[in-house]
């Protein structure tokens, strides 16, 4: 195989990737005006419906707008030779390999970060503002960016860094060391990320004596949960929706309610989603979760280590000495059609774990409450009630609304 060969395999790839990402998304959006089934006829009523259909169709209509610049901006890099570009700027800095990765990689982060603000800046300013959902100061969007850049490169430029001083240390067996690594930090987030990363940019408070927190602690009890952290994140100082969910495991598990959900359901709702949320705990979904993703982190890195030192990667991308970071860009986008198998994948086995989080709390507690719930969050969030089969195959990590409470009725 020729370089010219394989930059054509890796064009086609992006292009038709893009293709049927558009295609799914077409299919979605001939479905925005169906009727409501009648299982969430009490979901809206006909004016928040017809609120949730614009919403839809003006997110719709800005995502093929991104998306379309991005695909485009994508394929002239590529095209007109923008990664030499950017690999002849590292190396006028240093001849360091693992300051030039940092270097091109810092370059492209930024670059990109650039231009899509403007884009992300439209959505949350323009589009989330104008249905009510963006709580969110210009001041606290920019401080959120810088925050966002500075853990990009303190923690994402650390694990490049250390990376690409495996693959110098132990050349093909790279792998095995930066999966090791991966694992143990992937651990380590999955326990203190709440305590770590969420305070920088979320207030965390524990949840007050009263009726809620007694209503969540007898049932925790009685389900033999041990349950000491239950918080409350300030959620409302961005957005209007809520959410709940569960993190860590042993002594460092914690709930952490946002005060949006907490305004928006009564209590038996609240300990209905809490047990949904015990559900996946009790079924040990975090842990084959974490597990799943390691061994899957590990096969990804298997393949890459085959494939790395073959200079026809570099060159593709019209770069003639090999390099890690040109090589782990092309790769990238080859092996993007695995990637997107694998995700496939992952979403059904997340969409049968919630399926069994579900069953949980309508055994252990009752079906009513979580349903109840689910509707009331998808009506404050205008949900899409009527998804294509084939946007919630590839793209959906929980099953429909309909699905579940279609489920939780059984």
């Amino acid at each position: 195989m020729t370089p010219q060969i394989l930059f054509y395999i890796i064009i086609s790839i992006l292009i038709i990737d893009f293709i049927i990402d558009k295609i799914i998304d077409s299919l979605n959006a001939k479905h925005f005006d169906d009727n409501i089934p009648e299982e969430l006829n009490d979901v809206y009523n006909k004016e928040e419906y017809t609120k949730s259909q614009a919403y839809k169709k003006e997110n719709y209509k800005f995502s093929l707008i991104t998306s379309g610049f991005t695909i485009l901006l994508t394929l002239a890099f590529f095209i007109f030779k923008g990664f030499a570009w950017i690999d002849q700027i590292a190396r006028s800095y240093t001849d360091n390999e693992i300051l030039i990765t940092l270097i091109f990689f810092g370059i492209i982060m930024l670059a990109s970060d650039i231009i899509s603000t403007p884009l992300s800046y439209y959505q949350n300013f323009v589009i989330e503002e104008k249905y009510g959902f963006n709580k969110s100061s210009k001041k606290l969007f920019f401080t959120d960016k810088l925050k966002g850049w500075f853990l990009s490169i303190l923690i994402g430029g650390g694990i490049l860094a250390l990376i690409v001083w495996f693959y110098q240390k132990t050349g093909d067996n790279f792998w095995i060391y930066t999966w090791l690594f991966i694992a143990v930090f992937s651990i380590f987030m999955t326990l203190f990320y709440s305590s770590l990363i969420v305070p920088l940019f979320n207030k965390q408070t524990p949840l007050e004596k009263g009726e809620l927190r007694s209503q969540i602690e007898d049932f925790a009890n009685k389900v033999g949960f041990k349950l000491d952290n239950i918080f409350v994140i300030d959620g409302s100082k961005r957005s209007t929706k809520a959410n709940a969910y569960f993190s860590g495991f042993g002594p460092k598990k914690r709930i952490v309610l946002y005060d949006t959900l907490i305004n928006d359901l009564d209590n038996d709702e609240i300990v209905g989603v809490l047990a949904h949320e015990i559900g996946h705990y009790k079924k040990k979904h975090v842990f084959i979760n974490m597990l799943l993703s390691i061994l899957l982190t590990g096969f990804t890195l298997y393949i890459l280590s085959l494939l790395i030192n073959n200079s026809l990667l570099s060159q593709a991308l019209s770069v003639e000495k090999p390099s890690f970071h040109i090589g782990l860009i092309a790769f990238g986008v080859l092996y993007s059609p695995i990637s997107e198998l694998t995700g496939i994948i992952m979403n059904y086995i997340s969409r049968k774990f919630e399926y069994q989080a579900d069953d949980y709390a309508k055994e252990k507690y009752n079906a009513d409450s979580l349903i109840s719930s689910l509707k009331k969050l998808s009506k404050n969030s205008l949900s899409n009630l009527t998804p294509h089969k084939a946007n919630v195959f590839v793209h959906y990590s929980h099953p429909s609304l309909l699905q579940r409470v279609i489920n939780l009725k059984k």
